[in-house]
């Protein structure tokens, strides 16, 4: 008797069909056999779907039993085949006789029967929605994630007697909409930049940066506010759209790392990881590659604390995901690619002491020792930072003074206002912030006025900027318009824009 049941699966963002097909013969000795290039965890799969059918009181069938993964030439990883596994054994052994044809199923089993959630999920809702499938079965830990690709019937399982009740008509389980769940709510009380006193070249920097999504590098002495700018910057980004949600929902979805319960991820990730971190953990790894930090932090921040302690490895790493928005991983099955549009905040002392340029302090490091630190930075990733800004020790009467500083809400504003602005003026073509405008269009977009164009020239030439130099000063002066509200890039714009180069020549020149 043979059997087929419709399932999915997942190649890193990707979402393919699989038809689990079962033929089970009879035969005097007994045999569960796998293919179609299951990995380790799914030809364990046999075993626990074994154990289901003995605690569960069903007949496993005699003879030989063979579980065909189609198609049969694509690697198949993860327990998530577990319960189509079974479903397709219970049928060829005629014990189960409900019409699965429009249906298909997702989730691993436990020994006792109870299904439970699996990674990947939402990638594989969508697919399913695009080839067809009416009624799609999911853990109840992965309702909230599956419900988000609206157009097919939703139903969550907690175990296989729930199931199979539903399934021969004994029992009721209701399908979920992406409306049944609550989306988080925005977080109270965070850090805020009323708190911050003085620093106001670093906070216009970080509105700038905002606003165009311009990655942003903050160098200064132990203890001048760089970490703690940073992790103010969430609160000034711009709202997340219904496609940057989506895109970032799916990322942690495949990760293994989305929240259960949570239909969508709607603020924008902060990662901040350890120095140590490695090439790999960076921009994904493994035989079958899963996203790295630098995708996790898509649409978000990505943050790096003592930027030059991180090895030179790892920090080449993102040259390429910082140019072109996305990251590809190359292995001997394949070249896997994951969006990584993230904004770069970096942040650093300018010596291995921290007091190099401090107006109080002395700098105890030798002239070869400063330079040996800062060219840790290479140049070409920092010619891919377009906003290079200082945080100065702040006196004492500003940080006495009782008045708040600016909130993040005012500045946020004026961010979502730059944005809009942006969105509309790129629209259909394929980017969406000053920071991504492509070489081939700076001319068309960011148009100078005459007193605009001639400082620029003679800047370019006195701070022999490189032609990347070029054109991030470009873009950041494009954004500053934006928040100004003018069409054409004046000569003050491009003056605050140069601003934020200075650091090029200070330390690095």
């Amino acid at each position: 008797m043979t059997s087929s049941v419709r399932s999915f699966g997942n190649l890193c963002m990707n979402s393919f069909a699989v038809l689990v097909e079962c033929n089970a013969a009879d035969g005097f000795n007994t045999s569960f056999d796998m293919v179609g290039l299951p990995d380790a965890a799914v030809k364990e799969s046999r075993e626990r779907v074994r154990a289901v059918f003995d605690n569960c009181g069903f007949r496993f069938p005699g003879g030989h039993v063979t579980v065909n993964l189609s198609p049969a030439d694509t690697r198949k990883e993860g327990s998530v085949y577990d319960l189509p596994v079974f479903l397709a054994v219970l049928k060829a052994s005629e014990q189960l006789s409900a019409d699965l044809s429009g249906d298909a199923f997702i989730g691993e089993i436990t020994l006792g029967g109870d299904i439970l959630p699996v990674r990947g999920v939402l990638p594989m809702a969508i697919e399913a929605r695009r080839q067809g499938v009416k009624r799609l079965f999911v853990p109840a830990g992965n309702a909230a994630e599956a419900s988000v690709a609206e157009g097919q019937e939703i139903y969550p399982v907690s175990n296989i007697m729930q199931l199979l009740d539903f399934l021969s008509g004994k029992g009721v389980i209701r399908p979920v909409k992406m409306s049944d769940f609550p989306f988080p709510a925005p977080a109270a009380g965070g850090p805020d930049f009323s708190d911050v006193r003085g620093q106001e070249l670093a906070k216009r920097a970080i509105e700038v940066a905002a606003a165009g999504n311009h990655n942003l590098l903050l160098i200064g002495a132990p203890g001048t506010g760089k970490s703690m700018l940073a992790k103010r910057i969430p609160s000034v980004l711009p709202d997340m759209t219904f496609e940057e949600s989506l895109e970032t929902t799916k990322i942690h979805s495949v990760a293994g790392i989305l929240p259960q319960g949570v239909p969508l991820i709607t603020a924008r990730p902060f990662r901040s990881p350890h120095h140590t971190v490695s090439p790999a953990a960076l921009a994904g790894g493994g035989r079958i590659p899963r996203p790295g930090e630098i995708s996790l932090a898509h649409n978000g921040i990505l943050f790096l604390d003592e930027f030059p302690e991180y090895r030179s490895d790892a920090t080449e790493v993102l040259r390429q995901p910082l140019e072109d928005g996305v990251v590809t991983v190359s292995r001997v099955s394949g070249s896997f690619t994951f969006p990584s549009s993230v904004l770069l905040v970096a942040a650093m002392n300018p010596c291995k002491c921290g007091y190099f340029g401090h107006p109080t302090r002395k700098c105890t490091c030798s002239p070869s020792a400063v330079r040996n630190y800062l060219s840790k930075i290479s140049g070409p990733l920092l010619d891919r930072i377009d906003i290079q800004v200082e945080t100065a020790p702040v006196p004492y009467e500003q940080l006495s003074q009782q008045q708040s500083g600016e909130s993040s809400s005012a500045m946020r504003e004026r961010v979502n206002r730059a944005r809009k602005l942006q969105q509309e003026r790129f629209s259909g073509l394929g980017f969406s912030s000053n920071a991504r405008i492509p070489a081939s269009l700076l001319r068309r977009f960011c148009v100078l006025t005459p007193g605009a164009d001639a400082l620029l020239k003679k800047v370019f030439s006195e701070m022999e900027m490189s032609a990347r130099g070029y054109d991030r000063v470009m873009k950041v002066s494009r954004t500053i318009a934006d928040l100004d509200g003018s069409e054409l890039i004046n000569d003050d714009h491009v003056m605050e824009a140069v601003q934020y180069r200075k650091l090029d020549r200070k330390f690095w020149g």
